[in-house]
Order: structure tokens, then C-alpha cells, then sequence
């Protein structure tokens, strides 16, 4: 088993280390000049010219690149290249620096957080900006998921039992409708049926994140009504994945020699289903819940703009907006490395579930 951890962390390692890569030079190659846009109408090019320097722009675009890992990287060099990297221009960040020992003259080997730059509109550190917004993407991310796995799977289990029956046909409808609908429309006729059409009844918000403002001036309060919609709208596709392979992989599980040994003994259905079926029945649910984990975070980025959520998809939709590229290269670091890390849990899981995957792995 410890091979198998060992082999997974390594894979998403590589992972991560492309999607860096492809990110720092997508992002360098777009149109538009980071010292013009921080500037604006300000902007003369002795200006643009110092803040290029101070951005480390004025270099060779390979000095850029191992400057932007030196940045990435916990262990960091001191004075690289010949130059400050960009995490020794702030200098709240160097006092959290832990110093682990000197390599030359002008270089040392330091401990610190990960440095993902500075927003050039706001000019606030990009870890910040983007930690306003990741509770409640997590939590909208993490409702979607809980509704659309619970009910996903009871639904699907009911389906297997009573296959063919109206409630097995009208489910199966219903969730190639949700795979299909795609979660902008999904989300704009959720907001207009039940916070428009219907507000009388529902009195749901068309648009609102987690804490509202109190009309009275006492600050903001909780306001879980508003995540309703979202987490609605965010589960719709997913829930309709988890009930189609929870019923047709426990109708396969059915089917199998040691269940019909089962129900030959007289162990009851509810007895079958949940202590010997359901665990190896499993097995591809939890594969599609881990992969739509991680995409309900780059799908929230519609929902939530479209619902207002003040999350991370929020911060993506106006930092594109403005052209602010280190906060979207920020966020896609960070949706990535999520992935990642929900991927390689899931395949421990898997692991354990089913030992056959271990020694395929």
C-alpha cells in the first residue's frame, strides 16, 4: 500500500509541474502589458519601464520562469540569478521566511509559503485575494456534492431494485436531462422558476452569497437560504452521473455468483444490498464523485457568477475581465493542485476498497 501512496504522489507531481509550466507561458504569451494596466492613464515609459523591472519582466523569459518556481517552491533561493525574485520584493514575506543555511555570498536557503505575485489592479497578494473566496466556493462545492451523492446513490439503489419499473424510467429521463443541461442555463431557469416565477412561495433570492447585508445597519448575518440555488444548480449534473452508475453497477454486483449464493441462503434484500453488494458497487461512484468534486469547482465558476456567490469563480470572471493574469494563474494553480490532491485521496480510497487496483497500480 505504501508503494501505491508513493507511486500516486508522484504522478500529481508531474501533474502540478505541467500545469505550472503551461501556465507561465500561456499567460506570458497574451496580449497586454501588466506596467500599463497597474499605471492606466498615468502610464509614460520611464514608469512602465521601472515597474517592468521591479516585475522582473526586463529579463530573458527563462530567468522569468525559475524565478516564478523559485516563488512556487516552500525551499527557495535568496538572491538567484543574480537578482531578487519576485517573493523578496514584499517584505512582510520575507520576515516569514524561515532561513535554513547560507549557499554562497549573496544566496540562501530559505522556508516560506508559496508565492503566487500580485494582483496588478489591486496590487494585493494573490494568495489573499483568492482565500477570500475559497470558503464559500468549498462550501457551495461541498453541499452540491453531499446533496448530489446521497441522493444520487438512494435513487440509484431504488432504480436497480425496481429496474423497469415507471420510477426506474422516469429516473434514468431525468438524469440524461441533468447530464446534458449545461450549468449556465441550468442556473439562469433554476434562478428564473423558484426565485422569480415562484419567489411567493420559495422566497429564494435570485442572487446573494453567504452573509447579507442587514437592511437595520447591523452588519452582515448568515443567510443560508442563499445557498440553496447554487448548490441546486451545482448539483444537478453530478447527481444525475452518481444515480445512472449506481444503478447500473449495482445491477452488474447483482448479477454476480456470490450474491445469488446469498439470497439462496435466505439473507434478507436489505442485508444483500448494503453489507455485500453496495461495497463493490461502489467502486466507479467513487471515481465519478472524485473527478466531479474537482469540477464543480471550475463549473462554480458560472453558478456563481451568475448567482452572485462570492467565490473564487467570482474573482476568475473579473480578474479576466481586467486582465489581471497573476490572479488567474493563481486560481488555476490552486483549482489544480485541489484536483490533485482529491485525485490521489480518491485513488487511496479506491485502493482499499478494491486491492486488485494496488497491484494493477
Amino acid at each position: 500500500m505504501g508503494r501505491f501512496i508513493l507511486k500516486r504522489l508522484f504522478y500529481g507531481i508531474l501533474v502540478l509541474l505541467g500545469v505550472i509550466v503551461i501556465n507561465f507561458f500561456l499567460f506570458n504569451i497574451l496580449p497586454g502589458d501588466p506596467a500599463r494596466m497597474m499605471l492606466g492613464q498615468r502610464a509614460d515609459i520611464a514608469s512602465v519601464e521601472a515597474i517592468n523591472r521591479d516585475l522582473g519582466r526586463d529579463r530573458p523569459v527563462i530567468i522569468q520562469f525559475l524565478n516564478y518556481l523559485n516563488d512556487l517552491s516552500p525551499i527557495s533561493l535568496h538572491n538567484p540569478f543574480g537578482q531578487k525574485s519576485y517573493w523578496y520584493l514584499d517584505p512582510s514575506k520575507y520576515t516569514s521566511a524561515v532561513k535554513l543555511f547560507p549557499l554562497s555570498k549573496n544566496k540562501v536557503l530559505v522556508l516560506k509559503k508559496p508565492y503566487l505575485r500580485r494582483s496588478y489592479q489591486s496590487n494585493r497578494n494573490v494568495s489573499e485575494i483568492l482565500s477570500d473566496g475559497f470558503i464559500n466556493t468549498m462550501i457551495l462545492a461541498f453541499v452540491a456534492m453531499t446533496f448530489a451523492v446521497f441522493l444520487g446513490i438512494i435513487i440509484g439503489i431504488i432504480c436497480a431494485i425496481k429496474k423497469n419499473s415507471f420510477i426506474d424510467r422516469i429516473s434514468i429521463v431525468f438524469s440524461v436531462l441533468g447530464m446534458s443541461l449545461p450549468s449556465f442555463f441550468a442556473a439562469i431557469l433554476n434562478a428564473w422558476i423558484f426565485a422569480y416565477v415562484l419567489a411567493g412561495i420559495t422566497h429564494l433570492n435570485m442572487a446573494g452569497s453567504l452573509y447579507s447585508v442587514d437592511d437595520f445597519g447591523n452588519g452582515e448575518y448568515l443567510d443560508l437560504k442563499n445557498l440553496i440555488l447554487p448548490a441546486f444548480t451545482l448539483g444537478i449534473r453530478p447527481l444525475a452521473i452518481v444515480v445512472v452508475l449506481t444503478r447500473n453497477s449495482l445491477l452488474d454486483v447483482l448479477s454476480q455468483d456470490y450474491i445469488r449464493t446469498a439470497m439462496a441462503k435466505g439473507l434478507s434484500n436489505f442485508r444483500i444490498i448494503m453489507k455485500h453488494a453496495m461495497k463493490n458497487a461502489l467502486n466507479p461512484v467513487v471515481t465519478a464523485i472524485s473527478g466531479w468534486l474537482a469540477s464543480l469547482l471550475a463549473g462554480a465558476v458560472f453558478v456563481e457568477y451568475i448567482f452572485d456567490w462570492k467565490g473564487i469563480g467570482v474573482v476568475i470572471v473579473n480578474a479576466l475581465e481586467k486582465y489581471d493574469f497573476p490572479v488567474v494563474m493563481g486560481a488555476v494553480l490552486f483549482i489544480s493542485i485541489i484536483l490533485v490532491i482529491i485525485n490521489i485521496l480518491v485513488d487511496i480510497v479506491y485502493g482499499m476498497l478494491d486491492p486488485r487496483v494496488r497491484v494493477q497500480g
